[in-house]
């Protein structure tokens, strides 16, 4: 099944960020913030955020004034047989600190061999994660998790998801109609978050936005109890403005 080409506002936030990237690994000694920016051809704008956020997230670090080299999650991620557990970790850290700053539960899903996975996740006792009374798997056209993959995916491969799981009516407010489904799908810009308001459980709203990194389906999402609905546009607003890191961890 071939994913649709989308671009979220973080794939571009990561494009720039690759581009910081190669150029600080190729001054090993350290390089300057307007040589970086002559290099990238970034201005300052674009360029400032983006070397606060990657000095934040460990992949520069600024060895003396103006001046930055490869940080200690670059060199980790680079090193072979503990990328794998260096990623995880990264991502980890990542998860928790977004979990605090937007104070909700945070999720990593993937769309993997047809399937719905819930693939990494941050909670805790005041940012309780989702009741998965029904199988994710089983409720894509329910879940903001769900709803934000099936965005990624063409027609047919929605059809056949939807082949293998069947619409069922999870609360009063699940879509239960395929044509309305695939039409609210196909009218959701990539730059705005899929909201979940109680279609997968009473008493839970969620919201997700794509994960872009290479031709993987996937995206971060959030939740909240119901009597925190109040604030799942704001959430939802910074999770969106925060994907970039975790993306970043994806694309590397």
């Amino acid at each position: 099944m071939t994913p649709k080409p989308q671009a979220s506002p973080a794939f571009h936030s990561v494009q720039y960020a690759l581009r910081v990237l190669e150029t600080v690994s190729r001054h090993g000694g350290g390089v300057t913030e307007s040589q970086i920016a002559r290099e990238t051809g970034l201005p300052a704008a674009h360029l400032v955020p983006l070397l606060r956020m990657l000095r934040r997230e460990g992949y520069v670090e600024e060895v003396t004034a103006g001046a930055y080299a490869v940080g200690d999650s670059l060199v980790l991620l680079g090193s072979g047989t503990t990328r794998r557990a260096a990623l995880q970790t990264k991502l980890q850290e990542t998860l928790t600190a977004l979990r605090d700053s937007v104070g909700a539960a945070v999720y990593i899903s993937r769309y993997i061999d047809g399937e719905v996975k819930i693939t990494q996740m941050a909670d805790g006792p005041h940012t309780p994660k989702v009741n998965e009374w029904v199988d994710f798997r089983s409720a894509a056209h329910a879940s903001a998790v769900g709803k934000c993959l099936l965005t990624q995916l063409d027609q047919n491969g929605r059809r056949d998801h939807l082949s293998r799981h069947k619409i069922a009516r999870l609360t009063s407010r699940t879509i239960t109609s395929e044509r309305v489904l695939f039409s609210k799908l196909d009218s959701q810009p990539p730059t705005v978050p899929v909201l979940d308001l109680q279609e997968y459980a009473v008493g839970t709203v969620c919201a997700a936005v794509p994960l872009t990194a290479g031709s993987a389906v996937g995206c971060l999402a959030l939740s909240l109890p119901v009597e925190h609905a109040h604030r799942l546009r704001a959430a939802a607003d910074a999770l969106n403005r925060r994907a970039a890191p975790v993306v970043l961890s994806l694309a590397l």
